[in-house]
């Protein structure tokens, strides 16, 4: 190999055209005046130009400061069908020959739905994986969506830093079974180990929570940080983020996240490399009082699909309006039980925090309220800033809700949750995941997407036609 380029698909007379010339003919031995013969392989979607001395084209040229410049003209729509729907293609230059074939990006789009369409034909089932899993609620969300509509699937694979997240999903999350792989170690190390990589199952959906510590309000004021990227331990995610979309190369993947990740400089180098990946990128926030959830909790949902894939994320449908209380799902706590407390303290702290201009302020409520606020991965630790229960009959005390309890304020499955969880863990799991309802609707949406893909496919294959005729009449 002598070099290889990039090169643009013009047009000309209303057909495409690519146009080659310079220094890097010349070296490949395409000097002006040298005879050669054209090849196409419709299936593998290359062209190959061959230097020979009976060939049937020639090398033509122009002068440029009184030195010849070689050219190869190449405009014909037969010839340069197979690129259709493509903008540039990849030239390569070797010794006496010339090969022309997809860019990168154009291989691994054409590679990922042809996969995708054979298994959506055969009715076999989907291959997922997940970054970020935690205990796989919104993976589990997303596959329930999926069954819904008829789709089948199956998680081959699922990475979190934390090894115990990892083992409890295994044991109550009806998605693992005894094939997934579990990847206990941090995003960036899995970014780079290409043995691991190498060795995982087709991915052709994948999922990801990227950590938000660095994007959340929360997480940005604890840390005093300007930005997201600024957090030491996470900030950088993006890299091994994009890294591993870029090695597994899968056709659908939905990124969840805080809605400040939004604006963020990670969400821009996002949207603008799944682009260059050859994506189309679909966002939205999620409202979880859209699908009646009692926790009022936003998300930015974002899905990117392989361009040759019509997806429209504002189809997304939504129920009913319907009114809940939280008194619906709250455990039967005894009134003289010990966790009913005053919680002086955070009484104390809450008048502090009003006296020096905070704003901070108990979040107090009872069976009667219609949305609790947001409860985070931290809640064991009783902030006073997140949902206290209110005593139905002494109104000066109140108590944390219960882990089954937060799980019902995310509408989350209990069976996702051990019975014999710690309050730590237990809270950790849930108040770092999904209000559920959401993305079991996005879910199927993108399944029905899926159903549909024989009609929303875009057409980048031609019938292969390597008959001599035909071969002649390409330029």
């Amino acid at each position: 190999m002598k070099s290889v380029h990039i090169a643009k698909i013009g047009e000309n007379r209303n057909a495409p055209r690519v146009w080659l010339e310079g220094g890097a003919l010349k070296a490949a031995g395409f000097e002006a005046g040298k005879q050669f013969d054209v090849l196409l392989d419709n299936e593998k979607k290359s062209i190959r130009l061959t230097v020979c001395e009976n060939g049937t084209r020639i090398v033509s040229m122009r002068k440029r400061n009184d030195k010849v410049v070689p050219i190869i003209d190449i405009n014909a729509s037969q010839l340069l069908e197979c690129f259709s729907g493509m903008n540039s293609v990849k030239v390569i230059f070797d010794n006496d020959t010339i090969y022309i074939v997809p860019v990168p990006s154009e291989k691994k789009r054409i590679e990922r739905e042809s996969r995708l369409m054979e298994l959506i034909k055969s009715g076999q089932s989907i291959p997922c994986g997940s970054i970020s899993h935690g205990g796989g609620i919104l993976d589990h969300a997303l596959h329930s969506g999926f069954e819904s509509v008829g789709i089948k699937t199956k998680l081959v694979w699922a990475n979190d830093i934390s090894a115990e997240m990892l083992e409890h999903a295994q044991e109550h999350n009806s998605l693992w079974d005894k094939n997934t792989v579990s990847l206990a170690m941090p995003m960036q190390e899995l970014a780079w180990d290409f043995d691991t990589l190498n060795a995982l199952p087709e991915t052709l959906f994948l999922a990801a929570g990227i950590p938000c510590q660095g994007a959340s309000v929360a997480g940005r004021a604890k840390k005093g940080t300007a930005c997201a990227e600024q957090h030491e331990s996470v900030g950088g995610l993006v890299a091994s983020f994009l890294a591993i979309i870029g090695k597994l190369n899968p056709s659908i993947l939905l990124i969840e996240n805080v809605v400040p990740y939004q604006s963020s400089a990670s969400m821009w180098i996002i949207r603008n490399q799944l682009r260059d990946f050859g994506y189309t990128l679909h966002e939205e926030i999620l409202n979880a009082d859209d699908w009646n959830v009692l926790e009022n909790r936003s998300r930015l949902c974002a899905i990117a699909v392989s361009s040759g894939l019509n997806f429209n994320l504002s189809d997304l449908s939504r129920p009913e309006k319907e009114q809940k209380r939280l008194g619906d799902i709250l455990d039967d706590v005894p009134l003289d039980d010990s966790r009913w407390s005053e919680m002086k303290g955070l009484l104390a702290k809450q008048e502090r925090d009003i006296a020096d201009g905070k704003g901070f302020q108990m979040q107090v409520c009872d069976a009667e309220s219609v949305k609790v606020p947001t409860i985070g991965a931290g809640y064991a630790k009783v902030r006073s800033t997140e949902i206290k229960v209110r005593h139905p009959v002494n109104k000066n005390l109140m108590r944390q809700v219960t882990v089954k309890e937060h799980a019902r304020c995310k509408m989350i499955p209990e069976t996702l949750i051990s019975d014999n969880v710690s309050l730590t863990f237990g809270h950790q799991l849930l108040g770092q995941s999904i209000c559920y309802p959401p993305f079991v609707a996005v879910g199927e949406l993108i399944g029905k997407c899926l159903l549909n893909l024989k009609n929303v496919f875009k057409d980048v294959h031609v019938k292969s036609n390597s008959n001599a005729a035909y071969q002649a009449e390409l330029f």
